[in-house]
């Protein structure tokens, strides 16, 4: 069975400009959160200038969604556990963070005219994922950040 159902980057917009705009605006959002959140701003190395991250979690989501790959253009692999390894993300990053990618979607696709699953897909995807991230285990795999008795 092949699934011939239009990605979810199609179905946010009517061109390439206004889907990439809807991520631009989600990653907007949600960076808005992260620049007042004293728990994960920190882990941002180039804070509080956050316009690369804005910009790689923007290409990323756009490509993740069936949009063009330019972040596989630009990075390569995604590889995310490899890439946020470095960073303590615990259970109250993870909350942190969902926290705000929740409100910025619900913003988000409260202003634009989608239909009403996007935003229970994104968060679908959003959930596990931010706990696919966590590196605060006790497991050899820690983050070399993670303190161990």
């Amino acid at each position: 069975m092949v699934d011939t159902a239009p990605s979810l980057f199609f179905r946010v917009g009517t061109d390439d400009a206004s889907r990439s705009a809807f991520f631009e605006r989600l990653v907007d959002v949600f960076y808005e959160g992260v620049a007042t959140d004293q728990v994960l701003l920190p882990l941002y190395p180039e804070q509080p200038d956050l316009t690369g991250a804005r910009h790689r979690l923007t290409v990323f989501l756009i490509q993740y969604w069936g949009g063009p790959t330019t972040y596989m253009e630009e990075r390569g692999h995604p590889r995310l556990r490899m890439r946020h390894f470095p960073f303590h993300v615990g259970p109250l990053e993870r909350d942190r963070w969902l926290l705000h990618m929740a409100a910025a979607v619900q913003t988000v696709c409260d202003d634009v005219a989608v239909p009403a699953e996007v935003s229970a897909e994104l968060m679908g995807y959003f959930v596990p994922a931010a706990e696919h991230l966590r590196n605060d285990t006790g497991l050899p795999i820690t983050s070399a950040n993670y303190p161990r008795t």
